[in-house]
């Protein structure tokens, strides 16, 4: 069944590579359009949704977006509309994302702060850095506003060597000490668990010591009633129809003893393979290749992309946009905005003075619903990259 949904998937996502680079469907007056009237932005919040409001649509304009995307519906915030997991990232670098969650904290199960990162100091002995990004304050108002989310702040394995990961593999001392070196530093600091990402530093080595480490963590956190949630790569490695790093063989080895995986369902376009951030097909088969038969997918939470990109003709060159920037590129050239049918997300075209041809992807009300319903159908739940990065109108969807 896998190599079968890889197949098709191969097939008809490549159909969806952008030519605009080589063609180029702009018209003569976009240079022009940035001298025209200022565009209204709302302020205010509303008392409907944005589904009440007709903005979930494939016929978008630019100058919507514009005027809507900071009206969230207030009487609505605290109201779920999605049943499943929802984990939100949080990076101390766009600080926007704390108050996404302490607004629309009841819509999420799992906050991630991106906080920490763990150091390899010498024989059984750790080092916890990032702490100085840890807000007490913040946690405090976060789970005052929302009783029954959880915090579960991410951590890296970070400067670690594959000699300091063979050095752990071989020894249950050093195992045991890192599993209690984190339950310790969850309790002394008052978190529910942790985000673990560590899979793609190893490639595809070492694998069995590596699900033996997480399966020995997991009996560590799980004793101490906290979280342990993976990040995974897709199952299906993107552009193509062959397995990622993180497969089903894998799946069925942890799934059972983690509490969810952050699957990474985005960045499936490159700036020298320019396209969509996540073509649903691609979403729908790394699911299904994961988990055919459906025994764990309520622990699946598909990734969501809140950010986007824009790439450039010039040099093959592309790099992220977030929130504020596109409605700023929205503003200046006034797009027309195209939706693509078969990968189910919207992007325009612009030009810049000097600076040559530019296509933006990014996520729109109707691309997030559609993974949104896709998540429900496969019974998924999802996590977000991240909150400060989207527009504050995409939380009504939640």
């Amino acid at each position: 069944m896998g190599k079968n949904i890889m197949r098709l998937l191969c097939t008809s996502v490549s159909l969806t590579v952008i030519y605009w680079l080589a063609e180029g469907t702009l018209s003569k007056t976009d240079a022009k359009k940035g001298a025209t009237k200022k565009l209204e932005e709302k302020t205010l919040h509303s008392d409907k949704n944005v589904q009440d409001r007709g903005l979930v649509v494939v016929d978008l304009k630019a100058k919507d977006i514009i005027l809507e995307h900071r009206s969230y519906c207030s009487t609505k915030m605290r109201e779920r509309h999605f049943s499943g997991d929802v984990l939100g990232y949080i990076t101390p670098w766009n600080s926007h994302g704390y108050d996404v969650a302490k607004i629309f904290g009841n819509k999420f199960t799992l906050i991630s702060p991106v906080w920490l990162q763990v150091k390899r100091r010498g024989k059984e002995r750790f080092q916890f850095t990032g702490l100085h990004d840890a807000d007490k304050g913040w946690m405090k108002v976060v789970r005052k506003n929302s009783k029954n989310i959880k915090i579960v702040p991410r951590i890296l394995f970070d400067g670690w060597t594959y000699q300091d990961f063979e050095s752990v593999f071989g020894s249950e001392d050093e195992i045991e000490e890192l599993s209690e070196s984190m339950v310790l530093l969850a309790k002394n600091e008052n978190f529910d668990g942790f985000v673990v990402e560590v899979w793609s530093q190893l490639g595809n080595q070492k694998q069995t010591e590596l699900i033996h480490l997480l399966l020995h963590l997991s009996e560590a956190l799980h004793e101490a009633h906290l979280k342990l949630i993976l990040v995974i790569p897709p199952a299906v490695a993107a552009g193509t129809n062959q397995p990622g790093m993180f497969t089903k063989k894998e799946f069925d080895q942890l799934a059972s003893a983690i509490d969810s995986f952050s699957l990474m369902t985005y960045d499936y376009s490159t700036p020298q393979r320019p396209g969509p951030n996540s073509p649903l097909p691609w979403l729908r088969a790394c699911v299904q290749v994961l988990d055919p038969d459906s025994k764990w997918r309520n622990k699946i939470l598909l990734g969501l992309n809140f950010y986007g990109m824009d790439y450039s003709a010039l040099g093959a060159s592309g790099e992220p946009i977030l929130g504020s920037r596109y409605i700023e590129t929205l503003k200046e050239h006034k797009p027309k905005i195209v939706w693509d049918e078969q990968i189910a997300e919207h992007y325009f075209e612009y030009k810049k003075n000097k600076g040559g041809k530019h296509a933006v992807f990014y996520p729109t009300l109707k691309s997030i619903q559609l993974r949104l319903e896709l998540a429900k159908e496969l019974g998924t739940g999802i996590s977000i990259w991240e909150l400060g990065q989207g527009l504050d109108y995409f939380y009504d969807l939640l």
